[in-house]
């Protein structure tokens, strides 16, 4: 679905960095050494100058999968030296894939994490899938696509009407 929604993306002739981070090393977050390893200035540099995030993530045991959680980890901390969220007001949109149709609200608490601890903008289309949205495994559904596409459309307006507001990162909360 990521790459479907890429796709998506492309064909609106947005400009995307598509990370996958199943191929890229993230360090064990001790907000410290951590900060050292080369993958942080990519993501934080990724995350914090984008205008909106699309996280395509797997569902596991009721709630988003590791590697998603230890991206936010990494790229979310503030505090020491100074250190800036990459996450403020950073509008977020969630592609889901599970095992399960009933699933599809496991990804609710780490949205509103964002959005209490970042005051991230949820984009509430969210996509839920599992494997009875695709045809052999490969080709969307036509309700799948549908229902991605307009995501896509609503994450590229949210980040559209929001791209001028000024950033908050610099307010204590």
């Amino acid at each position: 679905m990521a790459r479907e929604a890429e796709n998506l993306l492309r064909e609106r002739r947005c400009e995307v960095e598509f990370i996958d981070l199943q191929y890229l090393e993230l360090p064990a977050f001790d907000n410290f050494k951590c900060y050292e390893h080369p993958s942080y200035d990519r993501l934080y540099r990724a995350i914090r100058g984008a205008d909106g995030v699309l996280l395509a993530v797997p569902i596991y045991n009721w709630s988003v999968g590791s590697a998603a959680k230890s991206l936010i980890e990494l790229t979310g901390a503030t505090g020491a030296s100074g250190r800036k969220s990459a996450w403020f007001d950073q509008i977020v949109t969630f592609i889901c894939s599970g095992g399960l149709p009933h699933s599809y609200m496991a990804y609710g608490s780490l949205a509103t994490s964002l959005m209490l601890d970042f005051k991230c903008v949820i984009n509430p289309y969210v996509v839920y899938a599992t494997e009875r949205d695709w045809i052999d495994g490969t080709i969307p559904s036509d309700t799948l696509a549908t229902r991605l596409q307009k995501t896509i459309e609503v994450q590229l307006e949210l980040s559209s009407r929001l791209r001028s507001r000024a950033y908050s990162s610099d307010w204590e909360i």
